[in-house]
């Protein structure tokens, strides 16, 4: 009978220490599980709730926005650009009123319109230089008081010069050029005009 007893006493400790084992091993899990939980996230540590997420936008067949500073400097460079040729117009156009003053300036002027504004060659500045130097001497003071006439071209009444500028008085290029169109609109060349001139003392 203690022999019975002694074995079921043995049997009794081998399962409690069995018990012990598994909850030891069980608790000691669910610790590690905690601990890195804590740590890492999830099992794969692929979601970090602390680091903003960068989102790219697809550029396939988009055309991205331009950088506000590279659009600025654009706009910078554009208007420089600008800036610059109106400058170098104004400019241009200055130095013409000051050299046309003279009649040698006058002329040179009235020979660069010609070929630039009306495909006008040498011969038709002979021509026109010819009818222009019986007219006024290419003088843009010039000023017939019996007619009216004034001006390089001789315009008569000189308000008809208006069209081109209200500067006319002043300004010799303007009388140039309002004198190269009333001639291309009346006579086509220079040279027609020159033609109607010798024949009638006018044109």
């Amino acid at each position: 009978m203690e022999l019975v007893l002694k074995a079921l006493a043995a049997r009794v400790r081998r399962a409690r220490r069995k018990i012990l084992t598994l909850s030891f091993f069980t608790w000691g899990s669910v610790g590690a599980m905690i601990v890195l939980s804590s740590v890492q996230p999830t099992a794969y540590g692929l979601d970090f709730p602390m680091v903003t997420h960068l989102v790219l936008p697809s550029v396939n067949g988009e055309v991205l926005a331009q950088e506000p500073s590279v659009a600025l400097f654009s706009q910078l460079t554009t208007k420089v650009s600008i800036s610059a040729n109106a400058l170098a117009e104004v400019s241009l156009a200055s130095r013409n009123i000051v050299i046309a003053h003279k009649p040698a300036g006058a002329k040179v002027v009235a020979k660069a319109i010609m070929q630039s504004e009306y495909n006008w060659g040498s011969h038709q500045f002979y021509c026109l230089n010819t009818l222009w130097e019986r007219e006024s001497h290419w003088n843009y003071q010039s000023h017939n008081r019996s007619s009216g006439a004034h001006g390089i071209p001789q315009a008569m009444p000189a308000s008809k010069m208006d069209s081109i500028a209200t500067d006319w008085r002043t300004n010799p290029v303007t009388q140039i050029r309002w004198g190269l169109h009333y001639i291309e609109m009346r006579y086509s060349t220079p040279c027609s005009a020159l033609v109607k001139f010798q024949r009638s003392n006018y044109y």
